[in-house]
């Protein structure tokens, strides 16, 4: 499950889950953004940071960011390194296959983890003509399960399956050692993951047709905010007592006394 800050990584860590991906997916869902790849580095790792002091148990990882990573293996193992020194990460995630091998293996010789990601890889989305489900055909299955492997022997521990039809993720999975993590790749993956502000209804916008829309809290909250608004201004809220803090016993008499004395002085 992913997290963007302090409260969404509360509840990840109440729910059980074992994996929390801070993902670039914060760009659109928590920041506005219109795409993923407005997020910088420094942005996530504010975030990442966030999410840390609010996961306890889970096993966080750290989505590298488009720009941070692809110019070099020394270029990527940089930004991995803040991503867990200063991301106070566990991991970092990057998006590619065969063509990632080698920046896969140079941040993971230093002990630094990687979660693999191949299919749709949102980053790179222009250039796949939109968001759109990789691997319908044939060849492109066939490359998708090269990549997969490619990413494996590079050292990832996993891999991400986002967008791909649901037999091919299972013979990819199928053909691996490490876990498949699917996004829209159908339940023979070895996990899930999803998006947490989309699963809840929050943010709106745009709701892939793998997502499942588990609660409305995006519905309640502006209920909640309406019913505010309402109290405040027809003055049932706050109700006095309930809301309200009273002065010591017997001090308020001697202070309304007061008062009415000021008032008598300047009359």
């Amino acid at each position: 499950m992913t997290a963007q800050d302090y409260p969404s990584a509360v509840f990840v860590d109440k729910s059980g889950i074992d994996m929390c991906l801070v993902g670039d997916s914060l760009a659109m869902v928590a920041l506005g953004y219109d795409n993923t790849n407005r997020v910088t580095l420094d942005e996530m790792l504010h975030h990442c940071r966030a999410v840390a002091r609010g996961s306890e148990h889970p096993f966080l990882v750290g989505d590298l960011p488009f720009g941070s990573y692809e110019t070099s293996p020394s270029h990527a193992l940089s930004s991995s390194i803040r991503m867990i020194r200063e991301g106070h990460m566990e991991a970092v995630k990057l998006e590619g296959g065969v063509e990632m091998a080698e920046t896969i293996h140079k941040i993971t010789s230093v002990g630094i983890p990687v979660l693999g990601h191949v299919g749709l890889t949102p980053q790179r989305a222009a250039a796949l003509g939109g968001f759109r489900v990789q691997g319908k055909t044939m060849e492109k299955a066939k490359k998708l399960i090269q990549d997969a492997l490619a990413v494996q022997e590079a050292g990832a521990f996993a891999i991400v399956l986002e967008a791909v039809p649901e037999v091919v993720a299972k013979e990819i999975t199928n053909s691996l050692k490490v876990p498949t993590i699917g996004i829209g790749a159908g339940a023979g993956c070895s996990g899930q993951v999803l998006v947490q502000l989309d699963m809840l209804g929050v943010y709106d916008k745009l709701m892939p047709k793998f997502c499942k829309l588990y609660a409305e809290v995006g519905k309640a909250t502006v209920a909640g905010l309406e019913q505010y608004v309402q109290e405040v201004k027809n003055g049932s809220f706050p109700e006095s007592g309930t809301h309200t803090y009273p002065m010591e016993k017997g001090e308020e008499e001697k202070f309304l006394k007061w008062i009415n004395e000021e008032k008598t002085k300047t009359a």
